[in-house]
């Protein structure tokens, strides 16, 4: 897709298809009030006649124009005046995607920059027109054919002279977090036979080839060995496929800034070991590795935006299979920091990964360290698919990312670690045992996580219900992307 501002007034713009909007009570946006006039009051008459009221994400394509610049024209509602929030104004442009795509048009102009929002100007409008578009047109097409393919290939956000700055830098911020979700999804939609870790350390190496500030080491098993790396290696000994940690460095920020380091789970596929998943829906375990996909689209983001930070990305990349050499419950491995683990269930593995990059992670003298994971299906039945889980071990970060969730619209809900937690952790023949048993699954394993964090300021953001759908729609949704991209872009500009 194409983006772009278009400055040109609404009685000189040419267009295939103006989006503007309106309000509850058939209150027309000024942008729809120009046109209105502008086409002798038609839009008043089929307000008029009740073809549409104004309601969020009500839409109403207007196809039978007179001779003009303005081929069609999409009516989109928004609510009631004056009280439309983000997550409306964002429901809104979802509705618009499928009108739009429906009327099979290559290029479209988005006329909502005058859409009254709370809390949110110019430049995060122009973001989310340019995040939540892309975001609807998103097609997976690297293994299946695509017959139907999206005809827009063009989208103009209109801003006259008192918007243009702000909408200029929200397109920009736009198209970054788009890319970096694109690639997050397309990464995860990839079957496990081709997005190994080898595939993934290719993709880092690709990504940082593409900008000069960006560098990327992949450690081998060996290396890892020598750093006793002992928690990591157990869980990819069932697989053929070698585990890598990849290691991206971006240097946009002062030399001696220290950096956010970012680290994401990659677990290409997790049939959990020789405590096998249930069969059912097992398919859906090749989305085990969002975390590490996240990252990757987190560094692209960066990288387009020359944001200036100094960000580490690190990706444990892995297979979790069951094999002769497979870890087996009851195992103890010593982790990189020395602390012994008892393996109560294999398919804990997640966190065993995580821990020693985690320790890792202190060689960069980090400023903080943000891991994300789909770490556990008990963070799904504790908060559904609507916020990701946050846990953390410093007040003030964790506040920043969920002020930054709100922003971004992808939304993060705090729960403790508290102490008490840790007597579930507690093995009669290792420092640690890496379940905590049935209850506060999600919170154990963030307890678990948290001894391997106590050096640093530390958040974990838990994804199992939000990096992927399941069911008619399955696929990737490149969350938390846009998440910790508004954290980054906080950070950039403070």
């Amino acid at each position: 897709m194409d983006y772009s501002i278009e400055s040109s007034p609404l009685d000189k713009l040419q267009s295939d298809c103006l989006l503007v909007g309106i309000y509850e009570n058939q209150q027309l946006s000024p942008a729809a009030t120009q046109l209105d006039s502008q086409f002798g009051g038609l839009l008043t008459k089929l307000i008029g006649r009740g073809d549409i009221r104004g309601k969020n994400a009500e839409t109403l394509l207007i196809n039978n124009l007179p001779d003009g610049n303005i081929a069609r024209i999409v009516l989109l509602g928004f609510g009631e005046r004056g009280k439309v929030t983000r997550k409306q104004y964002r429901k809104a442009l979802a509705a618009a995607i499928k009108i739009v795509k429906d009327s099979k048009v290559s290029a479209a102009s988005c006329a909502l920059l005058d859409i009254d929002v709370n809390g949110a100007d110019s430049q995060w409008k122009a973001r989310q027109v340019v995040e939540v578009f892309n975001d609807g047109l998103y097609q997976y097409s690297a293994t299946k054919k695509v017959d139907d393919k999206n005809p827009l290939q063009k989208l103009a956000v209109v801003a006259d002279d008192s918007q243009q700055g702000l909408a200029e830098s929200g397109l920009q911020q736009g198209i970054a977090i788009a890319r970096g979700m694109e690639l997050a999804k397309h990464l995860a939609d990839l079957p496990g036979n081709i997005c190994t870790p080898t595939h993934l350390a290719e993709q880092a190496l690709a990504l940082a080839g593409e900008h000069d500030k960006l560098t990327c080491e992949i450690l081998e098993e060996s290396d890892m060995e020598a750093l006793g790396m002992g928690s990591f290696l157990s869980v990819s000994r069932g697989s053929r496929q070698p585990a890598k940690l990849i290691c991206l460095d971006y240097q946009g920020g002062d030399s001696n800034a220290k950096p956010i380091v970012l680290i994401g789970k990659g677990l290409t596929f997790d049939a959990g070991g020789i405590s096998l998943k249930p069969g059912l829906g097992m398919d859906e375990m090749k989305y085990d590795m969002c975390g590490g996909a996240s990252v990757l689209g987190l560094v692209r983001m960066a990288t387009l935006l020359n944001l200036k930070l100094n960000i580490v990305g690190l990706i444990p990349a892995s297979e979790n299979l069951p094999d002769g050499a497979a870890n087996k419950p009851g195992d103890i491995w010593t982790s990189m920091s020395g602390k012994t683990i008892e393996i109560l269930n294999t398919d804990a593995e997640g966190r065993l990964i995580l821990c020693d990059t985690l320790t890792y992670a202190k060689k960069y003298n980090p400023d903080v360290v943000i891991d994300m994971a789909t770490l556990t299906g008990a963070c799904i039945v504790a908060l559904g698919r609507v916020p990701s889980g946050l846990f953390g071990n410093d007040d003030k970060l964790c506040n920043d990312l969920l002020s930054a969730g709100d922003a971004a619209c992808d939304l993060v809900w705090r729960m403790p670690i508290w102490e008490e937690y840790q007597e579930q952790l507690k093995s009669n023949f290792a420092d640690l045992a890496n379940i905590g048993g049935p209850d506060g699954g999600s919170i154990t394993a963030a307890v678990f996580l948290s001894k391997f964090a106590e050096e640093y300021r530390w958040a974990h953001i838990d994804i199992a219900g939000t990096a992927w759908r399941t069911g008619a729609n399955k696929g990737a949704t490149g969350r938390p992307v846009p998440l910790v991209s508004q954290y980054l872009l906080n950070r950039a500009s403070a």
